[in-house]
């Protein structure tokens, strides 16, 4: 595997696990404030959201990237997190945003700049 495959490989591991983090910890809460869970159960939704705070920080670029394209990463990631968690299958609207949310992070996240070295940091 190449440098560059790796990197584009370790990035979008990155980008997952951050979803987990985000998505998870704050349905976490979400169960805790809103279906009357074990505060404890908000707690770990909590810690969770503490671990999403850390996750983007070994991604190898800039701040404002990370976290634009993580954007387009988090909409991915909250359909599908619906649909396999809540049951609730994405209509074509959800679809169409979604596409469009994945070109965002492609533009944004993995085209090359000029005179910029690819995930230096």
């Amino acid at each position: 595997m190449s440098n560059n495959s790796r990197n584009i490989f370790t990035s979008i591991l990155l980008f997952f696990l951050a979803g987990l983090c985000e998505i998870g910890g704050g349905y976490l809460v979400w169960l805790w404030l809103r279906e009357d869970f074990s505060w404890m159960l908000g707690a770990v939704g909590g810690f969770v959201l503490f671990l999403y705070g850390i996750v983007p920080t070994f991604q190898k670029t800039h701040f404002h990237r990370v976290y634009a394209a993580y954007g387009g990463v988090f909409i991915v990631m909250s359909v599908f997190w619906g649909w396999l968690i809540d049951g609730i299958k994405p209509d074509n609207y959800d679809i169409i945003g979604t596409i469009i949310a994945v070109i965002g992070v492609l533009i944004i996240f993995y085209y090359p700049r000029k005179g910029e070295k690819v995930w230096s940091k």
